[in-house]
């Protein structure tokens, strides 16, 4: 076998790797779409940005990205938003949000996703969620009063974040979700940068009103069917009613 296994090996990170950063590079074009190319007036852009940057996503493809889904130049976004509802094993609502340039090859991509999954089935299931603002975001000070963060920042409510809950919060720093109004995503994440927070995640999306009980095994379930979602190149978001 010699160092094959190696070679293996490094074909899959490569690959991950590529598949994150055209992820993330997708993410770019559609938060230019949604909100304008000024990253300062565009904290979903900012964030997206400086995910790419920590990815290596060179500048060139970052800007080509931005005038994409900008309508900047020759190269204009064809990217339709389609969300889609269901549940993972175990009854686990998801919604799930696609970009495609294609929806006919899409749709039914996903159905398959969702009907491979043990269990796993689409259904109705937004009256299950409140669409909310979030934004994700670290700093270094291990005892920083959370809760006061939040209240000065304009944000409804918190939730301290692990290194394990998004791979971009450095395990040495305190991560921290703050829920806001719709309206009040952009207010927040510039509040958290001017005070010396690192803004990971910022955009509107879906928190679940309650969280059906689960023991290890199903929850290991869910997170397989969830990862085999995520997997799929269309998908930029994934909302699971899980702890």
């Amino acid at each position: 076998m010699g160092r094959q296994w190696l070679h293996a090996k490094r074909a899959i990170v490569n690959e991950r790797k590529s598949k994150i950063s055209g992820k993330i590079t997708k993410e770019i074009t559609v938060a230019a779409k949604l909100g304008g190319p000024d990253t300062m007036a565009n904290a979903r852009l900012f964030a997206a940005v400086e995910k790419a940057r920590k990815a290596s996503v060179t500048r060139d493809v970052i800007e080509r990205a931005i005038a994409k889904g900008a309508g900047i130049g020759g190269d204009k976004s064809s990217l339709e938003h389609i969300v889609f509802e269901g549940y993972a094993p175990h009854k686990v609502p998801v919604i799930v949000e696609v970009f495609t340039d294609n929806h006919q090859r899409t749709a039914p991509e996903m159905r398959v996703l969702f009907r491979n999954g043990s269990l796993g089935h689409t259904g109705s299931n937004k009256f299950l969620f409140d669409q909310v603002g979030l934004v994700e975001a670290y700093n270094p000070e291990p005892t920083i009063d959370c809760e006061a963060i939040a209240i000065e920042a304009g944000a409804n409510d918190f939730a301290l974040l692990h290194a394990d809950q998004n791979d971009d919060i450095p395990e040495d720093q305190t991560g921290v979700r703050f829920i806001t109004e719709r309206a009040d995503v952009h207010s927040v994440s510039t509040w958290l940068k001017d005070n010396g927070w690192s803004v990971v995640t910022s955009e509107l999306g879906y928190a679940a009103k309650s969280f059906p009980e689960l023991n290890d095994v199903q929850r290991n379930e869910v997170g397989e069917f969830l990862q085999a979602i995520d997997d799929h190149d269309d998908v930029q978001r994934v909302w699971a009613a899980l702890k």
